[in-house]
């Protein structure tokens, strides 16, 4: 069993000591992302487990699906983990805080 959580369940402002990571591609992030989340690839994790930040992580994607892939991976590993069922589509939804690095209103692709 995958731990997840829905958008519901995750406070408006992030709590202290939860961080993020997105697990999305390159030009998913650079469209729309969380402020303060780091960034690794789904396919880029295992090869870089030491930037997975300490503590509790909520783990993004666009739906869900990469992210729970990623849980399952990071759980294995004994890394407190959870999956944003719903993803970056009902973080956007729900008009969380989004950044944008391409220079244009942050959006999720």
């Amino acid at each position: 069993m995958i731990p997840s959580v829905s958008i519901d369940g995750v406070p408006d402002p992030l709590p202290e000591g939860l961080a993020v990571l997105d697990v999305r591609e390159d030009v998913e992030w650079e469209h729309g992302h969380i402020d303060g989340a780091v960034h690794i690839p789904l396919m880029d994790l295992p090869h870089r487990l030491d930037e997975v930040p300490s503590g509790q992580v909520l783990v993004v994607c666009k739906v869900g699906g990469r992210s729970g892939q990623a849980v399952g991976y990071l759980s294995q590993q004994g890394i407190d983990v959870v999956n944003l069922d719903g993803g970056m589509v009902d973080w956007a939804a729900a008009g969380r805080s989004m950044v944008s690095e391409t220079g244009q209103p942050p959006t999720v692709v």
